[in-house]
């Protein structure tokens, strides 16, 4: 059973319920990244890995995020393996007066790769350099990647899009300071990238240079604040959709003025220069994380077979779903985030329900492209009640898969829909998840296949009191079944072993402490988010894997013992403190059966870290349209 969307609310009825069910005629998956009972789902010398994206030729792109601050020089002749445990992460601050340090890095992995099946390799993009290899100028200073990268998707032909941002420029310092060299800032924020047959194409929005007219009382002046692009999908044909910026709102217009004017006046002792105050404005605020330079955005197709006279990918700008009145004061946005082989496309954008301007919303939309290749904006319709709604993807089919967010039972949810966009008066379908009738499990689709497969996360406890812990899941349109991924996973892929009994029971890790004790430990394999799944059923996952925590001292140094070893930290009983790291996870499909032991089993609050993944891509859009932001 599933529910149409005008039935769904009437159906609610969740009291405290007990462990999920699921049906078990879905396939069986193997995590086939597995090492030794630990997944190889990061690059080397970084914390967190993610797998964004497959194709149909098992090739996957991801990202892995956060350098860790505990290297191999931190221990003569490398004693400590940093794969033992949890390190701490490096803090990365954004400054105008110190150096820009990376701390996004991409890869990709594939099940017949050169250095082994399914192994993260680091894939350089805008010259940056593997995270795990130092390297020296001839001056003998340390090199440092000063770029960001991101990849979010793969087509069959292995063209990869995603995005970077700017590399790191320099002006020289002129105030007071006689420690300080150089103001530091970028061209750019984030700019769309595409890398087709080893060839790396920008993906530029329509809008990156500001220019003030001359009038009585200001000099004309030109300012590069470099706008921004994001790539997020790519289809069969090299069409790329993404999205970026088309115009900057007027307070940001007003800043800048002031920055121009700051940088003119003569009688300021120290005026910073145009480019760094932007600079300044651009980074998000250390308090409130607000960047107070913003941008009006739509959504963007990119053709990478027809070049432009400057060998720049072709654009097409997506229709917002409103038009704006000449007057208004808010910042109006569109997104694209997914795309079909016949090039329509998924996404969201402002728009006006049923027509009335006083009810502005964020909502799921999709453009179709007709035979002359022009884009038609189509709403996917909500009720009232629903605060906003996203399309993350859409199939061949015309099969739409996205959520939305309205209160069910007193709180705030998100449930998982899909739409038929060939029969759009039929409204969104709500499918059923782990009930026979709608519960208040927040849940996202993410992905749709041709086959009718979606894969995404939802909550999979409804304690309304703590944070719910999430799970991968796979819904499958022609029969119904959404099922708990983790429930049909291989023992192995869970982090068990037969012991001598023929029995399953976890993988017990051992690690040698500073102090010369053995210290032991349960494997625990969690998925928590499924990102993209091919046509053959290969979904690629973000997984939680349980590992022990180093000690720190107060200026932040690792602990080592007198042994060259580092200390774990250990709890009240002497055991180790653990905790969980994402990671990226493929699974396949396989003829092996899904485990059905359940002890040492744990119930934690896992936080979906996954979600840091995404800022680029879904964070910032939504920040604008809770604070209605004024031009």
């Amino acid at each position: 059973m599933k529910l149409k969307f005008d039935k769904a609310l009437s159906l609610v009825a969740i009291g405290v319920l007990s462990v999920i069910g699921s049906a078990q005629a879905a396939s069986v998956y193997e995590i086939v990244n597995i090492e030794d009972y630990d997944l190889n789902g990061t690059l080397d010398g970084t914390r967190n890995g993610y797998a964004m994206a497959i194709n149909d030729e098992d090739e996957l792109v991801g990202i892995s995020k956060g350098k860790k601050k505990l290297t191999t020089d931190d221990v003569d002749d490398s004693v400590i393996d940093i794969e033992d445990g949890i390190s701490e992460a490096e803090t990365i601050t954004y400054s105008v007066y110190s150096e820009i340090e990376a701390n996004n890095f991409t890869f990709i992995a594939s099940e017949n790769a050169s250095v082994g099946s399914w192994v993260p390799e680091f894939f350089s993009m805008a010259d940056t350099f593997d995270p795990a290899n130092e390297d020296y100028d001839e001056d003998d200073e340390l090199i440092v990647n000063d770029v960001d990268t991101y990849f979010y998707g793969i087509n069959n032909n292995g063209v990869k899009v995603g995005a970077y941002t700017g590399e790191q420029l320099t002006l020289d310092y002129e105030g007071t300071s006689t420690t300080q060299e150089y103001f530091y800032y970028r061209e750019f924020e984030l700019r769309g990238i595409a890398v087709k047959n080893g060839v790396e194409y920008p993906l530029m929005p329509s809008f990156t240079t500001y220019e003030r007219d001359q009038t009585s009382d200001v000099d004309a002046a030109t300012v590069e604040v470099g706008g921004w692009s994001l790539a997020s999908r790519v289809n069969s044909d090299n069409l790329v959709v993404g999205y970026g910026s088309i115009a900057l709102s007027s307070a940001s217009e007003d800043r800048i003025d002031d920055c121009i004017e700051d940088a003119e006046d003569t009688d300021a002792d120290n005026p910073i220069p145009t480019d760094i105050c932007v600079q300044i404005l651009q980074y998000p605020d250390d308090d409130t994380g607000t960047r107070y330079i913003q941008y009006q955005t739509r959504g963007f197709v990119w053709d990478l077979d027809n070049l432009d006279e400057d060998g720049l990918p072709e654009r097409t700008e997506l229709e917002l779903g409103l038009t704006p009145d000449e007057d208004s004061t808010l910042i109006y946005t569109a997104q694209g985030l997914g795309i079909n082989s016949n090039g329509d496309v998924a996404g969201r954008s402002h728009v006006y329900r049923n027509g009335d301007e006083d009810d502005l919303y964020f909502d799921a939309a999709y453009w179709t492209r007709d035979e002359n290749g022009d884009y038609e904006y189509n709403w996917v319709e909500m009720e009232d009640e629903v605060y906003y709604s996203i399309a993350y993807d859409i199939n061949d089919s015309g099969i739409l898969v996205g959520s939305y967010t309205k209160y069910i039972d007193g709180y705030l949810r998100s449930k998982f829909f899909t739409f038929d966009t060939n029969n759009p008066e039929e409204g969104i379908t709500t499918p059923n998840d782990f009930q026979t009738s709608l519960s208040d499990l927040s849940s996202k689709g993410k992905d749709i296949n041709n086959q009718g497969q979606v894969v995404g996360y939802i909550e999979s406890t409804y304690d309304k009191d703590t944070p719910r812990p999430k799970v991968g899941f796979l819904y499958d349109m022609n029969t119904e079944e959404f099922v708990d991924l983790n429930d049909q996973l291989t023992c192995e892929s869970k982090g068990f072993l037969r012991n001598t009994d023929g029995d399953w029971e976890r993988n017990t890790v051992s690690v040698q402490d500073g102090t010369g004790e053995v210290l032991t430990y349960e494997s625990d394999i969690s998925v928590v988010e499924a990102n993209s799944i091919n046509e053959d059923g290969t979904i690629v996952c973000t997984a939680f894997i349980r590992k022990p925590e180093y000690q720190y001292d107060t200026n932040g140094d690792l602990i080592v013992g007198e042994n060259g070893l580092a200390l774990f930290e250990l709890d009240g009983n002497g055991d180790p403190v653990t905790s969980y790291l994402p990671r990226m996870v493929v699974l396949k499909p396989t003829g092996g059966e899904a485990c059905s032991s359940t002890d040492a089993e744990e119930d934690d609050a896992y936080e979906r870290q996954g979600a840091a993944s995404f800022g680029w891509l879904f964070a910032l859009p939504l920040l604008w349209l809770r604070r209605r932001v004024k031009k």
